[in-house]
């Protein structure tokens, strides 16, 4: 036996990342394997669950040595939130395609909803809006296809979960879930962390249909049929993706707030948990949600962009270029000016929670360019971050500096614009693959490897930019942007 190994699996909207981490912390090996998706039907999106499985499996095989496989000592998961599937509790089969967290098809559900009152409701609740994105309207529509009458569901013969549970299902045992994806199902009162009939009910959903809610910190069974992975190693830590990325941040306590810039974005702080029983001291387009539980369940808030990275490929696309193409292009003018993108592909999620917003150019005349369509799509990273940050502070909640991961953060000029729209200092990670990382730092605390002193005292490699305009400056940016949303809105 080597010096002992942690393997960390990120199982995200595009694919699936592996990291093999030592006892000191340090990236010692990669693995990843592509996932796609299927869009059949407009504002629809969807994706294969035995692909997902399948890129796991890859992934791991990649990333893990065969020579240095007995030296797992644990396992980390995290993995993308809100998307919904349902598969046979006896024998395992999927028997529906994972609904994206993308995934709109539920709106007229969700309107239905809202319409009837149930809106504040289930905020109250459950902490979220009632919007497509979270996994309940989604599991209401699957049963509706394959169990309309909910008898196979009632019975316990059918198991709706997150994807994280739907992973932890190929290891065997019964079905449960991790407390942070459990908290973005709207199924579940987020304080105390635990189903809430009153959500079961209006939604449809029986109980006996959901997998048993289970700490970041398990009980979770061991893994198997990971290959080179010998069957039997502990699976030490569950986390969802954007909470796994908030702990790599070393975020734990409130005051820091994370930035993930990926397919859409989540801005995340941990918030005080005796502050509120029900959110109503926040500001109503943020969210309240199970951070993580170790000793106890912690709470955060948080802002959802829905179109984040994808706003970049799709102005790439648009431009006939490719991701480092359209940041040449950006760079090449100072200021976009009055253009203005607003990234409404499938509605706006946080601070608006707009579903009938629309994507929009605005502010071109005869003299625009194609370098300041690229820079309004990079700026609109960068105003949608500050849109949700303006929410926090209107709550009363402080915000001390910003942490940002994901692959566009490399562009140090949306970094640069990132820091004066905001008006605090962004620290951009030294590591790309903050979810995996934050659920290797967790398994390495679980399995006994780390504790909390070491994970406090890691060096994180944070580069930091600094804002530049003046506050006069700023808010000139700033209320030409909400002019902008508010073109889409209407």
């Amino acid at each position: 036996m080597g010096r002992p190994l942690l393997l960390a699996i990120d199982q995200g909207s595009s694919s699936t990342k592996c990291l093999l981490v030592d006892d000191g912390g340090r990236i010692v090996g990669r693995g990843q394997a592509p996932v796609g998706q299927s869009t059949p039907e407009p504002g629809w999106v969807q994706q294969d669950p035995a692909e997902i499985w399948d890129s796991v499996r890859r992934a791991v095989a990649a990333a893990v040595p065969e020579d240095r496989a007995g030296d797992v000592v644990s396992v980390g998961l995290s993995t993308q939130r809100e998307s919904c599937v349902i598969w046979d509790r006896h024998t395992g089969e999927a028997l529906t395609p994972v609904l994206s967290w993308q995934d709109q098809r539920t709106e007229p559900l969700c309107a239905r909803l809202r319409a009837a009152g149930h809106g504040d409701t289930v905020r109250r609740i459950s902490g979220l809006p009632l919007d497509p994105m979270f996994s309940a309207a989604k599991a209401a529509w699957l049963l509706d296809r394959i169990d309309p009458e909910r008898a196979k569901a009632r019975a316990g013969a059918l198991v709706v979960g997150t994807i994280d549970s739907f992973l932890m299902s190929r290891f065997g045992g019964e079905p449960v879930v991790e407390a942070g994806n459990a908290s973005r199902t709207q199924l579940v009162d987020v304080v105390r962390a635990d189903y809430a009939p009153e959500l079961l009910e209006l939604l449809g959903i029986p109980r006996a249909a959901l997998p048993d809610i289970r700490p970041s910190v398990g009980p979770f069974p061991t893994v198997r049929g990971l290959a080179p992975l010998p069957d039997g190693v502990p699976l030490h830590a569950v986390m969802a993706d954007s909470h796994a990325a908030l702990f790599a941040h070393g975020a734990f306590a409130p005051g820091p707030v994370k930035a993930t810039h990926g397919t859409g974005s989540s801005i995340m702080g941990l918030m005080d948990r005796a502050a509120t029983r029900d959110g109503a001291t926040l500001d109503p387009g943020l969210c309240v949600t199970v951070a993580w539980w170790l000793d106890e369940p912690v709470l955060a808030f948080e802002g959802n962009v829905r179109s984040f990275g994808s706003t970049l490929l799709w102005a790439a696309d648009l431009l006939g270029i490719d991701a480092a193409g359209l940041a040449e292009l950006a760079a090449t003018v100072e200021d976009a000016g009055n253009v203005h993108l607003v990234p409404g592909f499938n509605g706006l999620g946080a601070p608006w929670w707009d579903a009938g917003a629309v994507a929009t150019l605005s502010g071109m005349d005869l003299g625009g360019s194609r370098a300041a369509v690229a820079r309004a799509a990079l700026d609109s990273l960068a105003h949608q971050i500050a849109d949700v940050l303006d929410s926090v502070r209107a709550s009363g909640v402080s915000v001390e500096r910003l942490h940002v991961d994901g692959g566009p953060t490399r562009n140090a000029q949306l970094m640069g614009f990132e820091a004066d729209m905001t008006g605090v200092t962004v620290a951009r990670s030294g590591t790309e693959e903050l979810s995996a990382l934050g659920v290797a730092h967790l398994a390495g605390l679980t399995a006994g490897v780390f504790d909390r002193q070491a994970l406090a005292d890691f060096d994180r490699g944070a580069t930091l930019f600094e804002p530049r305009l003046g506050p006069e400056a700023r808010e000139d940016k700033r209320a030409r942007w909400r002019r902008a949303v508010a073109r889409s809105r209407s």
